[in-house]
């Protein structure tokens, strides 16, 4: 049974032949659909690595796989090609979203001179607490 978000078969019929393949040496990897989903639930969740539900393999391998793939550039080579093959078809739909959002400052925090402050310049105290300017002629 195909849980929400996972790959459904037909995805996965597209995906499987672009994936790298196991040379025969070394441990045998897991297998990529099982943890292809957790990736996609990691992502999808936005939870911590660490807790990637255990029917999707350790964590450790999710990451390692996402992380991996990221560096050789199979994640790039999957969205390149469906993209190719999805646009040669006809099914790619290119939307342009225009944002207008404004964002209003109180009229207070528009640059108005701050207390104590003359043009600018801070009015600092002398030592026995009294006030003086930074003008040094002002006695």
């Amino acid at each position: 049974m195909v849980r929400r978000g996972e790959l459904t078969d037909k995805a996965w019929a597209r995906i499987e032949p672009l994936l790298p393949v196991t040379d025969g040496r070394g441990r045998p990897w897991r297998d990529h659909r099982e943890v292809i989903n957790g990736i996609l639930w990691r992502l999808r969740t936005g939870a911590p690595w660490r807790d990637v539900p255990e029917r999707y393999g350790p964590w450790q391998t999710c990451y390692e796989r996402f992380k991996r793939w990221e560096e050789d550039g199979t994640w790039a080579r999957l969205l390149e090609d469906m993209q190719v093959k999805d646009d040669s078809i006809g099914q790619v739909e290119f939307t342009v979203s225009i944002d207008s959002t404004i964002a209003r400052a109180h009229q207070h925090a528009a640059g108005a001179r701050k207390r104590g402050t003359a043009a600018g310049r801070s009015i600092r105290s002398d030592r026995k607490g009294g006030r003086r300017s930074d003008d040094p002629g002002a006695g």
